[in-house]
């Protein structure tokens, strides 16, 4: 699914990427601790969030996601922006809640992304 259908199935507003609408994403990670984002999310997909913050956009580029979607109508930190701009995120904003969002976008054919078990007990025994 393209950003730009995201975007519209959502009517959401684009923050950062106006030219990266066309960006195709087909796995999605909604969560607002980004260390569960760190622990669970795989690269390559659309993070879903509420948190605002400079933290979930160097979450986000640490794990080579692909696009933030911030949801709850939060506002938006200047530094957030910066950063994302900087780091060449898309970063797109809904008044939708969370469930809201996962639920649309699920019913548009994204799938949820989580690493696999195997990995995640390597990781935590290690």
């Amino acid at each position: 699914m393209r950003l730009r259908e995201i975007r519209d199935k959502l009517d959401a507003r684009v923050i950062v990427g106006e030219d990266r609408l066309d960006l195709d994403v087909s796995t999605a990670f909604g969560a607002d601790l980004m260390s569960d984002v760190l622990a669970f999310a795989r690269s390559g997909c659309l993070l879903i969030t509420g948190l605002s913050n400079p933290q979930a956009v160097r979450t986000a580029y640490a794990l080579d996601i692909k696009a933030i979607l911030v949801c709850r109508g939060k506002s938006i930190s200047d530094k957030f922006i910066e950063i994302a701009r900087e780091l060449n995120i898309p970063v797109l904003w809904t008044r939708l809640i969370m469930f809201e969002v996962c639920g649309r976008l699920y019913q548009e054919g994204l799938i949820g992304c989580i690493r696999q078990a195997s990995e995640i007990e390597d990781k935590q025994i290690a």
